[in-house]
């Protein structure tokens, strides 16, 4: 499934916050931060990122939908299972 690149930016900005949350977590752990403060980080950064894939896989299934005559529309429910199965 290709999507255009504007299609996406929200998901971009989003991945842009979760580089800088993974800066943030590096640097708690090279400060010796409690362990429990940086294991709530890694998770918030794990939700997000599973956000973002979800993120990916719906914008692209509304792309397609919305956007491809009926008769034209290649969707393969299979992989979009397999992808959506992946961030699970």
């Amino acid at each position: 499934m290709d999507i255009p690149q504007g299609e996406l930016s929200d998901v971009v900005k989003r991945l842009n916050r979760i580089q800088g949350q993974i800066g943030g977590i590096v640097r708690m752990i090279e400060e010796g931060r409690d362990c429990a403060a940086v294991v709530t980080q890694l998770a918030a950064a794990s939700k997000a990122l599973h956000k973002a894939g979800f993120a990916v896989v719906g914008t692209g299934m509304r792309y397609c939908s919305a956007n491809s005559a009926p008769e034209d529309r290649d969707v393969d429910l299979a992989q979009l299972e397999k992808l959506l199965l992946s961030l699970a």
